[in-house]
């Protein structure tokens, strides 16, 4: 990959606007995607699939634009698999709500799950009288297929699992956890909000029935996120909004649901955010997926390298970078999280996440308030690693507590 002149594409990264390693909240965005949402605005700023003038068939051509390009990008077929929608948070919402599961109906996660698909399954919990089993990871976080086997049954219609964690960066082997749950009748969803953005992405052999992520990861503006679902697993869901867009036909007794995708994509859309989608899976399958995987590894390797020696500090998640994906979670003992995070920008312009990064159970099982979590991308390079290595070295060893040093 030609580093710089990647960098070059991004406008924060030319001001010199700091050293961004928070891209597991939110990426940066590229110039092509900010000109393709302003020539949205500037030359077509209409409604899609509504209107059947000019500037609105325009719309809807890009519309379809976006969908055919998501589908080659994640190597399916179907470009009506994907609907649209705000995040990713309610992609999955509206998945688990829409399945019609009954009481007695049992769901498995993992303990390591994002608030994004845990809440919705404890409401299901708590209001309809699901039963929810946990497949227990390892001590340091990564996924245990034989945990998983333990919990799985006739009983089990859907399992929910995320394809990489936002904290330890372990990625769990989907396509194996759809084999094991296809045997027993379940519905596989998968959250890929993390996972989507920084390694190859293949549904169609993955073979999972319903895979959400959010585009504001992936280059992407904020305010669009992807649901696909194999088509027969969507014909089941109910959306979860209703209103414009979503229905054939409704009378003052009925309503016919819209085709898909349409039947989930209620109301006006995003649509410069649906243009500026497309633009961005432009820009990664131009630089090409595995190309950003590779950087991602050596950037990460190159940080967790620099740091290992510091015996105040502590990794949450697997110490190997190998087994991560793209962050690297960290605590330093007398610090809050909070703290390093401040410490950093002021010190550097070092821009990283604190806190419990919405993976809440993670972090109270194991007895963790939170942690500092830096998170490359590839617009990040080896020289931005370095004074981040150095200046956390500095936090640790002047701010840190004493009493861990030798």
């Amino acid at each position: 990959m030609d580093s710089e002149s990647v960098r070059r594409d991004f406008p924060t990264v030319r001001k010199g606007s700091g050293i961004y390693l928070d891209s597991a909240c939110q990426s940066l965005r590229p110039d092509s995607v900010i000109r393709a949402m302003d020539d949205y605005y500037e030359s077509y700023p209409a409604c899609g699939g509504r209107s059947v003038h000019s500037m609105a068939s325009k719309v809807s051509v890009a519309v379809d634009e976006a969908r055919e390009a998501f589908a080659s990008f994640f190597g399916t077929d179907d470009p009506g698999c994907y609907a649209f929608m705000p995040n990713c948070t309610y992609a999955l919402n509206t998945a688990a709500f829409g399945m019609g599961l009954k009481k007695g109906d049992v769901v498995v996660t993992t303990d390591c799950e994002h608030n994004s698909n845990h809440v919705p399954w404890l409401r299901l919990q708590e209001g309809v009288g699901i039963r929810r089993r946990m497949s227990r990871s390892r001590p340091d976080g990564s996924f245990d297929i034989e945990s998983f086997k333990s919990f799985m049954d006739r009983s089990v219609k859907a399992v929910s699992v995320q394809h990489s964690s936002n904290v330890t960066g372990c990625v769990v082997p989907v396509r194996a956890v759809a084999e094991i749950a296809h045997d027993y009748g379940a519905t596989v969803i998968v959250d890929g909000a993390q996972s989507a953005p920084h390694m190859p992405v293949d549904l169609k052999k993955a073979d999972v029935d319903v895979y959400c992520m959010s585009v504001h990861k992936m280059l992407g503006p904020s305010g669009v996120g992807v649901m696909y679902g194999k088509r027969e697993a969507l014909e089941r869901i109910k959306p979860l909004c209703l209103g414009g867009g979503t229905v054939g036909l409704a009378t003052y007794d009925s309503v016919n649901l819209a085709p898909l995708p349409d039947r989930f994509e209620a109301g006006l859309q995003n649509y410069a955010g649906i243009v500026g989608a497309k633009a961005a899976l432009d820009y990664l399958s131009k630089v090409g997926m595995r190309e950003v995987e590779v950087w991602d590894s050596m950037l990460l390797e190159r940080m967790m390298k620099g740091l290992e020696d510091i015996p105040n500090l502590h990794v949450v998640g697997p110490e190997d970078p190998g087994r991560r994906l793209g962050v690297f979670s960290f605590n330093i003992d007398g610090l809050n999280a909070h703290d390093i995070a401040m410490m950093a920008d002021s010190m550097a312009g070092i821009m990283i996440r604190s806190g419990m990064h919405c993976a809440h159970p993670f972090y109270v099982s194991r007895g963790i308030d939170g942690s500092a979590r830096a998170s490359t991308y590839l617009y990040n390079d080896a020289k931005e690693v370095d004074v981040f290595v150095d200046t956390i070295r500095h936090i640790a060893e002047v701010f840190g507590d004493p009493a861990s040093r030798p």
